[in-house]
This record gives structure tokens, C-alpha cells and sequence, in this order.
């Protein structure tokens, strides 16, 4: 990713042709003012925070040097080794039962010929669109004391298989987009090749198939295993007594008010997620290597068995996905489950029941609506200045290396940082802490590696010629951006605006100690109405959350449909003969 170039002191210019002395001069005043106030926001929010949880763990009450003894007293508590012995074998026993479950999956989608590809592929990506706290509150309904299905569990749910089940169904869609890359990809000429040595399917699916996917395989079991054991939601809901560290570090916090132990298990929380990002970045060098300019393109042949088989696979997964939206959202619209099914909308009477009311809804609201346009506006801005302006390396790679940090970062222990941080009664800025900015600011930079990337990605495509053409006409930096790169990557664009509204919609482990009760969001709702006993409320806010986010998605898809064929139309107009 280090593309950046040294120029003479901090010279910038587009990555085309150069200009004219007088406009050379402001654009590099404003590409290089613009590049250090991203890297003063990615400190403040993103660096600071993260040093304030160190510090937590690290030195003790009066400030001083704790060596050791914060370490020693977290572990020399009973309780410690066992939840994290649980916290890891749930996690473990959800990578095993869903990277198998999704790479079946992504194998029917890209490999076979089954009908509906676009209809399995949707509902496989639904979780995507609801809090995690939605499972969790599914599998009370279906296995709980009066859950449909009460006596295959014995009536509870609350424990490992409840964190099991709730886990599978949060981590299936980020398993599936990895492994649904890594199958998209397949050279021809090794199936014909084993075709003609007389290999088998299942041996070619092991000597060919496997071995060329067994990166995105390993990536995809890191993945999951990394988002099992930071989640909060799916235990806070159904773990029961069965304690793990994600929701120790929350109750630490919230409860106990213990924060240096908050601190400490988040540093532990963190150590799965650094290493799955330091793996995913060996994984995507080694499997660029796996690539040949040679290769031909892959097409599936009607094999009617296979095809048979895997769309009974697919179906199959996706009844099971679907059955627990399902019930969540019928259990929101009936009177009292299972004993009174008459249809009802009292539980959407929010205001009535604890957890905030519709207030927390048009929280939610303003927080995604918020974090979708300031988050799109900075993140898109600051890939684009990283990607088509050149200053000194020192600065590109500081902005880099903290472009990509938040990926190894949880939710909750960005959250504590934010709370270490902004709420410290010597920083200037703690007047934000408790307000819908500081909620906003938290989003941002919780997903802003997966926007950048996004970024990145489209801003590759985009020619050089293009802005050698506008230097040529000696247009300023930014009507540049604003009037040709910015409609280039339209479709970029909007795609970050719709991940960052969804995810901000559904988030709670990043925001879960830095709301106020003026600022309680939706997602926190849920918890706090099932904390309450009030479960049947807790299905209706979450089934709201899941409603808004297929809205505003199908809103992006279609709504704006016209609008981006118009500022793509270039792409099309060679085609006509």
C-alpha cells in the first residue's frame, strides 16, 4: 500500500502532469492543509484514545508505573483463566461450525449453476443488516422456556450452545464475502488438466479447489474467530452464566466501575484482533502470488446432481438464517408469545417501556444519517489525497499505517478509549462526551478501514489521463476532485455512505459506554428493554433497525439508480455501434 512518493520538501501535486508555479503553489497549500488536519482528527479520535487504554493498564491511580501488579491481580482471580478458556472455545467451536457452513455456501453461489443465485445471496447477507442483540433475542423465542422448539434444549438456551447459535448467525455474511472472493477466483486450465488425468470431482475439489482457496479459508476461521470473541451483543443476551471477556470488560465498566480492569481485558480483546489483521495481510500477498497472467476464466457446467444437492444446501441455510429474523419480527407483532398470537402493535409503543422510548430510534437515525455524511465526506477525501496527491513519505505512511488501524481494533475497546480519553477532566474536548458527536466521531473511526479500502479500491480505477487532462487546463485541485473524481467513483461513494449508515444503525459495542440518556441509541434499547424483562419490545426495536437498514439500502440500490447511470453514463457510451 506504500505508493507514496518523495518530492522535494513537502511538494504535492497530483500523480499526473505538473503546473503552473502559481497554482502549483495553493494546491500544494491545501492538499498538504487538508492531509495534516486528517492526521490531527485520526490522532485525537483514533491514536489518543487507544494510548489512554494503555495508560489504564498500565499505571496505576496517582499515575505512576504499574509494572506487573494490574496483570497479576486480573489473573490471580479465580474466575479469570476459566472465561477465558470459555471465551476462546466458543469462539473456536463458531469458526468450525461456519467457515464449513459458509464456504458450502459460496461454493453453490460460484461454482454450481443453482437458480436464485441473487435471492440466496440476499438473505445470506440479511444479518449484516440487524444489531447483533436480533439473534440473541430469536433464540429465546425458539428455545427458550416458551420457545417453539423448548424441547430440544430443554427449555434454555442461555449458555454455550445459546452464544453458539447467536455467533453463527452474526459472523455467516463476513465468512461468506471472504470466501466468495476467494472462489471467484479459479484458473480453467487446472480442472481441464485434471479432467484429462481422469481425477474425479472430490479429488479435484482436494488437489485443486481446496488448495487454492486455503488462504481465504484461513482467513475467513480468523475472521470469525476474532468477531466471536470481541462481540458483546449475542453473550449479553443469551450467555447466562456461561461469562466470557467481551461482556466481563463491559460489566467491569459499567457495573463495578472497575475501569483499569476494563482496560486490561480490552488489551486481551485486542490481541486476537492484531493477530487476524497481521494474518490477513500475509494471506493477501500470498494469495496475489497465487495469481497467473495466463489464466482462463472458469465456467460452471450444469452438472445436475451437484446442482440439485447444493440448492437443497442453499435453501437449507437460508430457511435457518431466515426462521430467526422471522421470529423475531413475528414475536414483535403478537400479544404474548406463544400462549396469545392475536396481532398487536403494542410493543411498538416505545415510550411506554424502558430503554429510551422513540427517542432512541431517532437517535439511531441522526447517528447513522450523521456518520454517513461526515464519515463518507473524510474518509473518501482522505483516500483520495493519500492515493492522487504526493507529499513527504513520513506523512503518507502516518496516515496509512492509522488508515488501517481501526481493523485490528474491537468496538469495545475503542469505546473505553473514547472514554479514557474524552472524558478525562483535563482535556479541552470533554464537553463532547455524552453528545451526539462524540457518538458520531466514535463511528467513523470504528469503521473507517473498510470505507477506506472501499475507496482505495475505486480510486485505483481511475486513469491517471484524467487528471493530467484537468492539470493541462490548469484546473485547481479541488474543482478537480469535486468535478471528475468524485462522479468517476460515484458508485464507491455511495456504497460507503450506505456500510457506514447500516453499521451505525446497528453498533453497539462501540458506543455502549459513551451514550447519555438524551443519546441513548436503538441497538442499546434492545439491551436495556431485555435486561428489563421486556423481550417482546427488545424484538420490536430491533425488528425497526432491521426494516430501516433494508430501507435505506434498497433506497441506495434503486432510489439513486438513475442518478449514478447519469454520472457513469461514459462508461457506456463506446458500446453503441
Amino acid at each position: 500500500m506504500n505508493t507514496s512518493v518523495q518530492a522535494s520538501s513537502l511538494a504535492v501535486t497530483p500523480a499526473s502532469a505538473p503546473r503552473p508555479a502559481s497554482t502549483f503553489d495553493r494546491d500544494a497549500a491545501t492538499a498538504n492543509g487538508l492531509k495534516y488536519f486528517l492526521l490531527l482528527l485520526l490522532v485525537l479520535a483514533l491514536a489518543l484514545p487507544l494510548v489512554a487504554v494503555l495508560g489504564q493498564a498500565l499505571l496505576d491511580h496517582s499515575g505512576a508505573w504499574a509494572g506487573l501488579a494490574p496483570w497479576s491481580k486480573l489473573v490471580a482471580n479465580p474466575n479469570f483463566f476459566p472465561m477465558a478458556a470459555r471465551s476462546v472455545g466458543v469462539s473456536a467451536a463458531t469458526a468450525l461450525l461456519v467457515v464449513p457452513l459458509a464456504y458450502l455456501f459460496a461454493y453453490g453461489l460460484q461454482r454450481t449453476l443453482v437458480p436464485f443465485k441473487g435471492l440466496w445471496r440476499a438473505i445470506a447477507l440479511l444479518p449484516l443488516l440487524a444489531p447483533s442483540l436480533l439473534p440473541g433475542i430469536a433464540l429465546i423465542y425458539l428455545f427458550g422456556n416458551q420457545g417453539l422448539f423448548k424441547e430440544w434444549m430443554n427449555g434454555s438456551i442461555y449458555g454455550f450452545w445459546g452464544i453458539l447459535l447467536g455467533e453463527a448467525f452474526y459472523t455467516f455474511p463476513h465468512a461468506l464475502m471472504i470466501l466468495l472472493s476467494a472462489l471467484s477466483l479459479a484458473d480453467a486450465r487446472l480442472y481441464d488438466a485434471a479432467s484429462a488425468m481422469g481425477a474425479g470431482s472430490w479429488k479435484t475439489f482436494r488437489t485443486v479447489t481446496l488448495p487454492a482457496t486455503r488462504y481465504g479459508i484461513f482467513g475467513a476461521f480468523c475472521l470469525v474467530f476474532t468477531l466471536a470473541i470481541t462481540d458483546f451483543g449475542v453473550p449479553k443476551i443469551v450467555g447466562g452464566a456461561f461469562s466470557v471477556l467481551a461482556v466481563e470488560a463491559y460489566k467491569a465498566v459499567v457495573g463495578q466501575q472497575q475501569f483499569d480492569r476494563g482496560a486490561l481485558i480490552g488489551l486481551l480483546l485486542l490481541i486476537p484482533a492484531l493477530l487476524t489483521f497481521c494474518i490477513d495481510g500475509w494471506l493477501q500477498k500470498r494469495q496475489r502470488a497465487q495469481m497467473s497472467s495466463r489464466a482462463e476464466v472458469l465456467t460452471p457446467r450444469r452438472q445436475w446432481r451437484r446442482d440439485a444437492v447444493y440448492t437443497l444446501i442453499l435453501l437449507a441455510i437460508s430457511a435457518a438464517l431466515l426462521l430467526m429474523i422471522a421470529v423475531a419480527v413475528g414475536a414483535s407483532l403478537v400479544k404474548l408469545w406463544p400462549y396469545n398470537l392475536k396481532l398487536t402493535l403494542m410493543h411498538y409503543d416505545f415510550d411506554n417501556m424502558d430503554g429510551g422510548g422513540w427517542l432512541a430510534y431517532w437517535n439511531s437515525l441522526r447517528l447513522a444519517i450523521g456518520t454517513s455524511i461526515v464519515g463518507t465526506i473524510v474518509i473518501f477525501t482522505g483516500a483520495w489525497l493519500m492515493e492522487k496527491t504526493r507529499s513527504n513519505r513520513l506523512l503518507d505512511n502516518a496516515l496509512r499505517f492509522l488508515s488501517f488501524l481501526p481493523m485490528a481494533v474491537p468496538g469495545l475497546v475503542l469505546g473505553l478509549g473514547f472514554v479514557f480519553f474524552f472524558n478525562h477532566p483535563a482535556n479541552p474536548l470533554n464537553f463532547l462526551y455524552g453528545s451526539m458527536a462524540i457518538l458520531i466521531l466514535c463511528s467513523v473511526m470504528h469503521f473507517y478501514t473498510t470505507a477506506h479500502l472501499t475507496a482505495v479500491t475505486a480510486l485505483k480505477q481511475i486513469d491517471p489521463e484524467f487528471e493530467a487532462a484537468s492539470a493541462s487546463l490548469k484546473a485547481p485541485l479541488l474543482r478537480t476532485y469535486l468535478r471528475i473524481t468524485v462522479p468517476l467513483c460515484l458508485p464507491a461513494v455511495l456504497e460507503i455512505f450506505r456500510y457506514l449508515f447500516v453499521s451505525s444503525m446497528t453498533t453497539v459495542s462501540a458506543v455502549i459506554f459513551l451514550y447519555s440518556p438524551n443519546t441513548v441509541l436503538a441497538a442499546i434499547a434492545v439491551l436495556n428493554m431485555d435486561d428489563a424483562g421486556d423481550v417482546g419490545p427488545a424484538a420490536a426495536m430491533s425488528t425497526l433497525i432491521l426494516l430501516t437498514s433494508i430501507a435505506v439500502s434498497l433506497l441506495m440500490h434503486w432510489g439513486l439508480g438513475y442518478w449514478v447511470r447519469r454520472a457513469q453514463a461514459w462508461r457506456s457510451a463506446g458500446k453503441k455501434h
